[in-house]
Order: C-alpha cells, then structure tokens, then sequence
C-alpha cells in the first residue's frame, strides 16, 4: 500500500516553491513599477502600471534585441552540439570496445581539475590569431563540448542502454550509427534534455568571456547587455530588473519544452541512484 504524503510534506513543498518563485515574482514588481518606489518605506508587493514604460527605455538603453537574439544563438548552438557530441562520447566510453578507453577517458575527466581562469589568455590569443575577436564564434567553439557532459552522458549510458541490448543490434548486422540511432537515443533522451537545460543555462549566463571577446557595441549578449543597463552612478532598479526579466524569459521558455524530459530524466537518475 502507498503511503499518501501528509500535510507537513505539502507544506515544505509549499515553501520551497514560493521560497523558489518569489526572486522572479520581485523582479516583475519591481520591473513594472516607477523607480521611486523602490525606496518608499512598504515596497510595493502588487505589479504597477510602468512595465511596458520599462520595457521600452531598457531597448532605448541597449539593444536589447540584438542581445537576446545573440544570446540565442550561442546558447541554442552549444546546447546542441554539447548534446550531440558527449552523446556520442558517451556512448563510445560507456559500450564500445577499444584500446586505451578507460586511459582516454580519465584524460577526459582530468580536465575538469584544470581551473578554466589558466586558459584564458592562451585561449584569447588563439581567438585573436583566428581573427574571431568580435564574432560569436569567440564564444561559440571553446564551449561546444565539456568534460562533465562527456561523464554525465557516459553515466547515462551506462545506467540505460544495455550491453545486451547493442550486442543483439551489431549481431543482427545493425551499423554502429543505427545502433546508437535506434537503442541507445530512446534510452538516454531524458538524461539528454538535462544536459542540454543545464548546457543552455551556463551559455546564458556566461558573462566573463563574452566581455572579453566580444564587442559591446556590435555582439553583445544578454549578460553583457545588462551588466551595460546597471552601469553608471546612479543605479535604476526598475530599469535593471526589467532587463533581468526580459532576460530570463528564454530560460524559461526552453524550461517549459523540456520540462517533461527533464522530470522523467531527474526522476530516472534519483531511482537508480
């Protein structure tokens, strides 16, 4: 018999999503109300009338668009060539038989113990020796695959495609592309949509590098776009946080077409675990 949880567990779940949401819900009412108020004695707690004002001297400030449309394609970019490549690294390390795997794929992981602040002028003097400072392909190549994807699809491959199942596949003249096409894509597509919500997040957040490489006049990003809207002496809030909430709207938007998959796929991971 299933035990039905009781009132108390409803109760944290209750506060751990307000306590979740209420950072988002601030930046809209602060977003949507006159600067002003942000320093009167109560601080309003209900949206106001000024969002659309906002909204417009945030695209007057930056281009704002320009930002998120290449912000856009940055993020879209490593996201799907971060899923694509450690998919099929994952794979290779996790079901496939050759020399020097578990060597090759220690080197792999190694790399993660290397702090990413002592490659930052070698990697600057490369972009600038390919002529790729001020282009989204500065920002675009350095990410298109990590170490912790690498491991993570290795680990769900591991976990969901079995070995007799590839076996079965290659002894029934199955190529090695239809084997990971039709066994292992059906099983590992939740952990996949993870990876690529959390590969699609650290893209868009990235704030260090594309300050570096990037023009702020011509390719700038999201980040850059509102660290650009809190500069200067005096600091609008409602002007910084209408940025920062036309920001996050994308994230929110690829949270809600992967949502289904990233449940079964966090669901997954905490069973075997």
């Amino acid at each position: 018999m299933t035990r039905r949880p009781g009132v108390l567990v409803y109760a944290l779940l209750t506060g751990v999503v307000v306590s979740s949401a209420f950072p988002l819900y601030w930046s809209f009412v602060v977003s949507s109300s006159d600067s002003s108020a942000i320093g009167d004695s109560i601080p309003p707690l209900v949206p106001g009338g000024y969002l659309l004002e906002n909204v417009q001297r945030v695209f007057d400030t930056v281009d704002f668009w320009l930002a998120i449309q290449n912000s856009l394609i940055v993020s879209g970019t490593v996201m799907v060539s971060t899923v694509v490549l450690s998919s099929f690294a994952g794979f290779a390390f996790a079901r496939l038989r050759f020399a020097g795997r578990n060597t090759l794929f220690l080197v792999v992981i190694g790399t993660v113990m290397v702090p990413a602040q002592l490659g930052v002028v070698p990697l600057y003097m490369v972009v600038g020796d390919l002529g790729w400072y001020g282009r989204l392909e500065a920002v675009i190549v350095p990410a298109l695959v990590n170490a912790f994807s690498v491991f993570w699809m290795r680990q769900a491959c591991e976990e969901a495609v079995a070995p007799e199942l590839v076996d079965a596949a290659r002894v029934d003249g199955c190529s090695l592309w239809g084997t990971f096409r039709h066994v292992a894509i059906p099983a590992i597509r939740p952990q996949a949509a993870v990876l690529g919500m959390v590969t699609f997040m650290a893209a868009w957040n990235d704030f260090f590098w594309p300050l570096i490489v990037l023009d702020p006049n011509e390719s700038l990003t999201v980040q850059v776009a509102l660290s650009r809207l809190a500069s200067g002496y005096f600091l609008d809030y409602s002007l910084m946080l209408t940025g920062a909430t036309l920001g996050v709207l994308p994230v929110i938007i690829v949270f809600l077409l992967l949502a289904r998959q990233i449940v079964n796929g966090l669901t997954r991971v905490s069973v075997n675990g």
